[in-house]
C-alpha cells in the first residue's frame, strides 16, 4: 500500500490528485455549501494544528458527538494527524450512555455538535475528571458559558493556522508516525447483551477493507452519497470516511433529520446505504399517498407496479423479458417509476446496500422492481463492515451474497458463523476477556449468527442471531427475525417481537406505526388523543390481525419454520424505545430485556387471558421518568395447519 496506510496519508493524495473536485457539501439555511479535497484538506490541517496547540498528545481519546456534518468528520482526520483516535458517539445518547462511553475510552477532548451535546458533557463533568476541553461546532446558546474550557471549533481552527509554523514540524512528525498498524478509530457496539464494547480498528482494518469492498462495486471519485446515518455506527465510518477518501468521491451532509428526504432528493446520490427501517419508512409514506391519491393514479400504480413487480428485477439482472414487457415497462418508466424514484431521491442510485438486520423480502423486491440496484450486505462492527455481500447480477431477498474480497467464512456444527479478514478488529478496549472470547488466536472471529451456504450459489444464508434460534416444545425450529420482517412489510407494523422458544405456541408484541395508522385514522375520520388510544381501536386491532393471518399463511409454506405462526398478539401500548433500554441506538430489539421488563403481558399471552392491565415506567426526552398504564387486548390469531413439518436437527 505504500504511502497509502492512513486516513490523512490519503487526504493528502486527494487534495493533490482530486485538488478541484468536490469533497464535502453540507446544506445550511436552505444552501448547500461545498468544500473541494484541496480545501478541506487545509481546513483539517488547520484544525489538527489547533489541537496541538490545546496540547492533544499521541493516543488520546477525541470523543465526537453530533450529526453528520463536514466538522465533525474532519475533527475525526485532525485527531488521527495528531496520532490520536477518534471515538464518534450517538448524538441521541442520554447523559447516562455517553458518561459510560467517555469514561471508559477516558477521553480527555470532547467534540460536540451544538448546546444540548454541551449541555449532556457538562452533567456528566464532575464525575469524568479526565475531560479536560469541551469543544462545539454550533454558536447559538454557548455565549454565557464558562469558557475556560469550552472553546468553539472555529477558533481552534483559526489559532491553528495563526499557529502554523509553531506546530508545522511536530504535526509533519506525527502524520509520519501512522502506518497500518496505528489505531483509526474506537467504535462502540450497540450493546444489545450488555454494555457496548470498544471496537479498536486500525488503519490497515479501515483501508483494506474500503479498497476491497469499492472494487467490488466498481466505486469512484465521481460518486455522491448522502452522510446521514449516526456517525458511531461502523457504516457510516466506511462509507463517509474509509470509503469516501479511498475514493475521492464526495460526501454530502443534510441540514437536519427533518430536510433528510428534501436533501435526499436534491443530491440524488449515486452510492446509498440505508438500514431496512429507513426503506420501510419511505415505503410506507409511499403508501400513505398512494391511499389519499384519486380512484384513475390509484389504479395506475397498482397495474403498472404489478408488472414492475414480474419482470422489474430480471430487467435490472440482464436477464431476457419479451418485447411486449419491455415496451410496457419503459412506459411505467416514464409514467410511475422515473417520479417515484425521483421523489424518493433514488433517481441516480447505481449501488444501494441494506444492512443491520434482516429486510422483508417484500419491501426488497419492491425497490427492485423500480430498477434500483438494492442489495444485501451482511457485516459487524468488529469487522469493520463487509463479510459478505451481493454481487450485481446475483441479487436475492433470502441470501446476503457471496463472501467479501479478502474475507474467509466458515461454518461451525451449531450453524455459528466465523469469519476471519483484514477488516477483524484488534481487539476490545481494555477487555481482554470479550477479546478473547469473541477472537481465537488464529484471528476466526464468531459472529454470534446461525447460517448456511447454498449449495450451489455459494450464497450464504443467515438465519437469525444464534442465540434467538431455538426449538419450539415439540422440537421444530423457531427463528423470530423471520416472521417479524414479514410482519413489518405492512405499513402499519412499525415493529413486531415474536416469541416462542421452548414453548407451544408462538405469540408476538407488535407496534403500530403511528403515521401510517394516524392517517388511515384521519382518511376515516376517527378521532384519537394518543399513541395509546389508536393502539387500542377495535378497528386497528382488526386490521393487524388480518396482517398477521396473512403472514402465518406465507409462514406456512416454509417447511423449516412453519410452526413460526403467530396464534396470539398484542398491540403495545407504547413505541418500543431506546431510552427506556427496550432498543439499541441501532434500532435492534433487545428482547431479553423486553421479556423481563413485560413478563406480565407475555404470561398474559400464554395463560388464555383476554385482556391485561398493566403499568410501564417510560423515560422523557428530558431524562425525567414516568409512568403509563393501559388495558391491553389479546387477539387470537387464525393459523394454518401444516402436516409433515421438518423438526429442527439435534
Amino acid at each position: 500500500m505504500g504511502e497509502l496506510c492512513s486516513m490523512p496519508a490519503l487526504l493528502r493524495r486527494n487534495a493533490r490528485v482530486f485538488a478541484e473536485r468536490p469533497a464535502y457539501r453540507e446544506k445550511e439555511y436552505g444552501i448547500w455549501q461545498s468544500w473541494t479535497w484541496a480545501e478541506a484538506a487545509r481546513e483539517i490541517e488547520w484544525l489538527a494544528l489547533g489541537f496541538l496547540a490545546l496540547g492533544m498528545e499521541r493516543g488520546d481519546h477525541v470523543a465526537v458527538i453530533g450529526r453528520n456534518r463536514p466538522d465533525h468528520y474532519w475533527a475525526m482526520v485532525a485527531a488521527q494527524m495528531c496520532g490520536a483516535v477518534p471515538v464518534p458517539l450517538y448524538a441521541d445518547a442520554v447523559a447516562e450512555e455517553m458518561a459510560y462511553v467517555l469514561g471508559h475510552c477516558g477521553a480527555r477532548f470532547v467534540v460536540c455538535g451544538d448546546q444540548e451535546q454541551v449541555d449532556k458533557v457538562i452533567d456528566i463533568q464532575d464525575d469524568l475528571h479526565q475531560i479536560d476541553h469541551v469543544l462545539y461546532h454550533d454558536k447559538r446558546g454557548m455565549r454565557k458559558y464558562d469558557h475556560e474550557h469550552l472553546n468553539w471549533l472555529h477558533d481552534i481552527r483559526d489559532e491553528g493556522k495563526a499557529a502554523h509554523f509553531r506546530h508545522e514540524h511536530e504535526l509533519e512528525l506525527r502524520e509520519a508516525e501512522l502506518d497500518y498498524d496505528s489505531t483509526c478509530v474506537m467504535l462502540y457496539t450497540s450493546g444489545t447483551t450488555g454494555k457496548p464494547k470498544g471496537v479498536v480498528l486500525s488503519n490497515r482494518n479501515i483501508i483494506e477493507t474500503s479498497k476491497n469492498s469499492s472494487e467490488f462495486d466498481h466505486l469512484r471519485a465521481d460518486d455522491e452519497i448522502l452522510a446521514y446515518l449516526p456517525m458511531a455506527w461502523v457504516g457510516d465510518f466506511i462509507f463517509s470516511m474509509g470509503q469516501a477518501l479511498w475514493n475521492g468521491f464526495c460526501v454530502n451532509c443534510p441540514e437536519s433529520a427533518d430536510t433528510m428526504m428534501t436533501d435526499l432528493k436534491e443530491i440524488a446520490p449515486t452510492y446509498y446505504f440505508a438500514p431496512p427501517r429507513v426503506f420501510e419508512t419511505q415505503l410506507t409514506q409511499v403508501m400513505i399517498r398512494m391511499h389519499d391519491a384519486g380512484p384513475f393514479k390509484r389504479w395506475l400504480f397498482k397495474h403498472y407496479m404489478e408488472l414492475a413487480k414480474r419482470i422489474g428485477p430480471q430487467i435490472l439482472d440482464g436477464k431476457s423479458v419479451g418485447l411486449i414487457d419491455r415496451l410496457r415497462y419503459a412506459l411505467g418508466e416514464f409514467a410511475i417509476y422515473g417520479p417515484l424514484k425521483n421523489t424518493l431521491g433514488f433517481s441516480r442510485v447505481r449501488v444501494g446496500y441494506t444492512a443491520g438486520e434482516a429486510i422483508g423480502p417484500e419491501i426488497f423486491e419492491f425497490y427492485r422492481s423500480l430498477g434500483i440496484n438494492l442489495k444485501q450486505l451482511y457485516g459487524q462492527t468488529e469487522a469493520s463492515v463487509f463479510i459478505a455481500q451481493q454481487p450485481d447480477h446475483e441479487v436475492r431477498a433470502d441470501t446476503v451474497g457471496v463472501t467479501s474480497p479478502g474475507v474467509e467464512i466458515r461454518i461451525a456444527e451449531n450453524g455459528e458463523i466465523f469469519y476471519r479478514s483484514p477488516g477483524t478488529f484488534v481487539e476490545y478496549y481494555n477487555n481482554p476477556e470479550s477479546t478473547a472470547s469473541t477472537k481465537d488466536p488464529e484471528g476466526w472471529v464468531a459472529t454470534g449468527d446461525a447460517g448456511f451456504f447454498e449449495e450451489g450459489s455459494g450464497h450464504l444464508r443467515i438465519i437469525d442471531r444464534a442465540k434467538d434460534v431455538g426449538k419450539m416444545a415439540d422440537g421444530h425450529m423457531f427463528a423470530p427475525k423471520y416472521v417479524e420482517n414479514k410482519l413489518k412489510f405492512y405499513p402499519d407494523v412499525l415493529e413486531a417481537v415474536v416469541f416462542g422458544n421452548g414453548r407451544e405456541m408462538c405469540t408476538a408484541f407488535i407496534n403500530i406505526d403511528l403515521t401510517a395508522v394516524g392517517n388511515w385514522a384521519e382518511r376515516n375520520n376517527i378521532a384519537y388523543a394518543s399513541y395509546q388510544e389508536l393502539a387500542g381501536h377495535p378497528d386497528v386491532l382488526g386490521a393487524i390481525r388480518s396482517h398477521v393471518e396473512e403472514v402465518n399463511a406465507s409462514v406456512a409454506q416454509d417447511d423449516m419454520l412453519s410452526a413460526c405462526q403467530i396464534h396470539r398478539f398484542l398491540v403495545l401500548h407504547k413505541e418500543l424505545d431506546a431510552d427506556d433500554g427496550e432498543m439499541t441506538r441501532t434500532r435492534k430489539v433487545r428482547r431479553g430485556k423486553i421479556e423481563e421488563k413485560y413478563d406480565d403481558l407475555l404470561a398474559a399471552l400464554y395463560d388464555g387471558s383476554e385482556t391485561i392491565h398493566t403499568e410501564t415506567e417510560v423515560t422523557y426526552e428530558d431524562g425525567r421518568k414516568g409512568s403509563i398504564s393501559a388495558d391491553l387486548t389479546i387477539v387470537d390469531a387464525t393459523t394454518v395447519a401444516v402436516s409433515g413439518q421438518k423438526v429442527a436437527a439435534e
